[in-house]
C-alpha cells in the first residue's frame, strides 16, 4: 500500500492515513558582490587583497583550508584570489582597467552581514557596492503516519 507514492509498512490497514510534511532547509548563504569606482592601482596590490581575506575570514570565523590560491595578471589585468573554506569557499577577481572588484562567499552555515561597502570603500576606494545574498534552499519531505502519531502521544 502507499501514500502519495511513499510505501506503508505492511501492517499499515486502510484505516490508517498518512501526512506529508514539506520543510524548506537552508543549507547555505551565498553572497556576490560588485565594486566600482575602485582605485585602479589598488586593484593590483595583492598585499591588501591578502588582507582582505584574512579580515573577512577572521571576522566571519571562517577556516581557509590549505593556502588560499592567488594569480596576478599582467598589467592592465588585475588579481584573482581562491580560498577553499571549511565552509565552502571565498573568492575575488579585480578589474583594474574598469575600477571594477567582484567578490563571492559561500558558507553552509548562517553568518552575520560583513561590512562589505565599509571595507571595499576603504580599502580600493569604491564608490558603489552592490551586495546580494541568495539563500540556498532544498525542499524536505517526511511522511508520518498519523496512527502511530497518535499511539506515540498515548504513550507520552
Amino acid at each position: 500500500m502507499k501514500c502519495r507514492g511513499w510505501p506503508l509498512p505492511a501492517e499499515t490497514t486502510p484505516l490508517r492515513t498518512c501526512r506529508i510534511s514539506v520543510t524548506q532547509m537552508i543549507v547555505g548563504t551565498e553572497w556576490l558582490i560588485e565594486a566600482t569606482g575602485c582605485a585602479a592601482e589598488r586593484l593590483r596590490n595583492i598585499d591588501l587583497l591578502r588582507s582582505l581575506f584574512t579580515q573577512i575570514t577572521g571576522d566571519l570565523n571562517l577556516q581557509v583550508i590549505g593556502d588560499i590560491t592567488w594569480h596576478q595578471f599582467p598589467e592592465p589585468g588585475g588579481i584573482t584570489g581562491f580560498a577553499v573554506l571549511s565552509e565552502s569557499h571565498l573568492a575575488c577577481h579585480t578589474y583594474p582597467e574598469y575600477g571594477v572588484a567582484t567578490f563571492n562567499l559561500y558558507c553552509c552555515r548562517a553568518r552575520p552581514e560583513w561590512p562589505w561597502h565599509d571595507s571595499l570603500k576603504h580599502l580600493f576606494g569604491a564608490t558603489e557596492t552592490k551586495i546580494r545574498a541568495i539563500e540556498r534552499s532544498v525542499t524536505a519531505e517526511s511522511m508520518f503516519d498519523e496512527s502511530l502519531l497518535a499511539v506515540a502521544a498515548r504513550q507520552s
